[in-house]
């Protein structure tokens, strides 16, 4: 299932035209928030869909019945432009447990390139519910290779993915390896570059968060 919030209009897609545009680009702080806040709608929409106990809460002037979850989820991310969306999950789901993986694309003198795994850090995920974010969904390359990867450790009772922007292509991809996966985007763009870029797209997620990085 890929559910589109900016679809129908809301704050979502407010935010999401400011990530596109190269003027508020320019203010790091901001585009960092903007990918918290799209993360934080997603997580409440997500905790909807979760398992839930009612429990018995002691007032000051009385007891009340609550509905409240009955697992905390693993908060999953792909290093390093998957931490602002983490951040925005974390604040929602603040007694989560969390996962952190390291891929990157390894470019090929002819164009291509690789995706590479090299560190994950991750709790017990056997049965557990696991959301993981990374705010581009381009060829869906690394999402997929970074799910094998966490599929390695245990089997995920239900899988959220959590994006700002994907591309038809890359969802496409990722729904055909894990078909049963929610995946839930603030925007969805059709065209894709051959050096696997989104277009419009917003460019480099991770450099607009955290500054250029050397290419090595």
């Amino acid at each position: 299932m890929v559910i589109n919030l900016s679809e129908q209009h809301s704050l979502v897609s407010n935010w999401v035209s400011e990530l596109r545009d190269v003027e508020i680009q320019q203010d790091r702080m901001r585009f960092r928030r903007n990918l918290e806040r799209i993360a934080e709608v997603i997580g409440y929409e997500i905790s909807k869909k979760m398992d839930w106990v009612e429990k018995e809460v002691t007032t000051p002037l009385g007891t009340s019945n609550s509905k409240v979850l009955k697992d905390q989820p693993v908060l999953a991310t792909i290093l390093r432009a998957g931490l602002g969306m983490h951040t925005g999950l974390l604040n929602y789901f603040d007694k989560g447990d969390n996962a952190f993986i390291s891929a990157y694309r390894k470019h090929n003198p002819d164009g291509s390139f690789d995706i590479h795994m090299e560190y994950m850090s991750c709790p017990e995920i056997e049965g557990r519910v696991v959301i993981l974010s990374d705010p581009m969904i381009a060829t869906g390359s690394s999402l997929v290779k970074s799910i094998e990867f966490l599929k390695e450790e245990g089997e995920i009772k239900q899988l959220h993915i959590a994006c700002a922007i994907a591309c038809t292509v890359g969802l496409e991809f990722v729904k055909r390896a894990f078909p049963n996966a929610t995946i839930w985007c603030g925007d969805v763009d059709d065209e894709i570059t051959a050096k696997g870029y989104i277009v419009p797209g917003l460019g480099d997620a991770g450099d607009l968060a955290f500054g250029s990085k050397m290419q090595g």
